[in-house]
């Protein structure tokens, strides 16, 4: 039986549209990111994934009353970065690595003129200008195709 998340930690999260996260979701993440509780919450849940932890174990990890965690709770949750899920008689949180990989790739799309690869931010690396499969870095010329490849 597979879990599902909460209808109310995740029914108002953003929904990511075939392009990928707005303009408005992604003010609402880094909004939401830029409480020092909040932040301490997410970095949390990011280092528990994929277990996730219940909210009375969070709220005891970074010395917060449970009433206040609610609410950061459901702030990082509209923001579409923290999914809470029943099980059994708890609720279980975890960080919404989808959301925050969204939110990273909207931040750097447009980055090094319209070609992240180039940076290696979305973990693609760029391809090489002769086309070969060497695994070699740019800069090595390790695969033998010539001296301006892998440049």
């Amino acid at each position: 039986m597979g879990l599902k998340p909460l209808a109310v930690a995740n029914h108002v999260s953003p929904a990511l549209s075939t392009s990928g996260m707005t303009g408005p979701h992604a003010l609402s993440a880094l909004a939401a990111l830029g409480q020092a509780t909040r932040l301490s919450i997410f970095k949390l849940l990011m280092e528990r994934e994929p277990s996730g932890l219940a909210a009375g174990a969070i709220a005891e990890a970074i010395g917060c009353q449970q009433n206040t965690l609610s609410v950061h709770l459901g702030i990082l949750a509209r923001a579409g970065l923290v999914i809470g899920t029943r099980e059994g008689r708890s609720i279980v949180y975890r960080a919404d690595v989808l959301g925050m990989r969204a939110l990273i790739a909207f931040l750097v799309k447009d980055c090094c003129d319209g070609h992240p690869e180039l940076c290696g931010f979305l973990g693609v690396e760029a391809k090489k200008s002769c086309g070969c499969d060497s695994t070699a870095k740019a800069g090595e010329a390790e695969c033998g195709c010539g001296p301006s490849c892998c440049e």
